[in-house]
């Protein structure tokens, strides 16, 4: 067995109920675990961190990532000022831009343009977390956003007067924003520690020394499914999600530069039949092993080790798509098992 990673490992907080949420969250801080990001697709960001904060005494908790643009500021300074009261200060607001369409169709809401919109949008919500913790007016000009809120004392108790903001990225642009912005990057569970080194790291780098800051902590993101049992069927599970992100035409770039261009059709029809067997069948055990973490424990440390000269913690993520509710929990043991203290 490899040796436990030298860096703080998070994981993905998910559950089929409110019991699950926090059954989970206790687990994880039970096997040491760093910190747990909530994220945004069969539920909310946020309301998960609750159940999560009232569960736990010690573990972090993290959005991650919460829509940024399907919120206002305001919505999102006070989310991020209740979750920190409700944990003991151990909040990290991490936001994410969606793709166009998710933010169109899903949520008829704005996109373009969004790295000046995320610029705007992460300022707002710092003046108004600082603002409605010290008691006074706030003021945050933009043309996307521009706030200007008098008179409002939220007379509630803040254990802090910021709260850490992380922003989620997969292509350059937004990582530069990161760079010049944020307290933390969020990798995308579906980059490769190639696509990490080459083309995210050096615009992280180049965004904090345009701004002239240090480069912001990265938590290096990584699908991981563990079987000791039944190697194969966890590679076929972390397939599935690999096909389930190889749909969404943004990332496309990222997915020809490894070689897979070729797939991404067979892929497409797969999801979009519902065929789950064929779309593992379409990513292949290659394209899987490219961007995932999957088969036994100790393959999936050695792959999670691979991130750690990269990256200062590791955000374990269990395999969704197609996945049913003991599925979930089967993988979200074996990352415990796996990357925890005892693993």
């Amino acid at each position: 067995m490899p040796p436990p990673l030298a860096i703080p490992v998070d994981a993905q907080l998910v559950g089929h109920d409110p019991a699950e949420l926090a059954a989970f969250a206790r687990a994880a801080e039970g096997a040491g675990l760093s910190r747990l990001w909530a994220p945004e697709l069969h539920r909310s960001s946020t309301i998960p961190l609750a159940v999560a904060a009232a569960a736990t005494e010690r573990i972090g908790l993290g959005t991650g990532v919460a829509l940024a643009f399907t919120r206002s500021p305001m919505v999102l300074a006070l989310e991020a000022l209740d979750l920190d009261e409700l944990s003991g200060g151990r909040l990290a607001l991490g936001l994410g831009a969606g793709v166009r369409r998710l933010n169109a169709t899903w949520h008829a809401g704005p996109y373009e343009p969004p790295v000046r919109r995320m610029r705007e949008m992460v300022a707002a919500v710092r003046e108004l977390v600082a603002a409605l913790a010290a008691g006074r007016d706030a003021r945050s000009p933009g043309e996307l956003y521009d706030i200007d809120v008098r008179g409002l004392r939220r007379g509630h108790p803040a254990p802090r007067g910021a709260v850490p903001v992380w922003l989620a990225a997969v292509l350059p642009g937004m990582t530069r924003l990161a760079g010049r912005v944020a307290d933390g990057f969020l990798d995308h569970p579906v980059t490769s520690p190639e696509w990490l080194r080459e083309r995210l790291l050096p615009e992280l780098r180049a965004g904090a020394e345009r701004a002239g800051r240090p480069v912001p902590e990265v938590a290096a993101a990584l699908i991981c499914a563990v079987d000791d049992d039944d190697p194969a069927a966890a590679v076929r599970a972390a397939a599935g999600t690999v096909g389930f992100y190889a749909t969404v035409r943004t990332y496309e770039p990222m997915f020809a530069e490894h070689g897979f261009a070729a797939r991404l059709p067979a892929i497409r029809a797969a999801f979009a039949d519902g065929d789950a067997e064929r779309l593992a069948d379409a990513v292949g055990e290659d394209m899987t092993a490219a961007f995932a973490a999957a088969g036994t424990a100790a393959q999936v440390r050695e792959r999670a080790g691979a991130l750690e000269p990269l990256a200062g913690r590791l955000w374990a993520t269990p395999p969704h798509h197609g996945q049913d509710a003991a599925g979930v929990r089967r993988w979200q043991a074996g990352i415990l098992g796996a990357l925890g203290d005892a693993g």
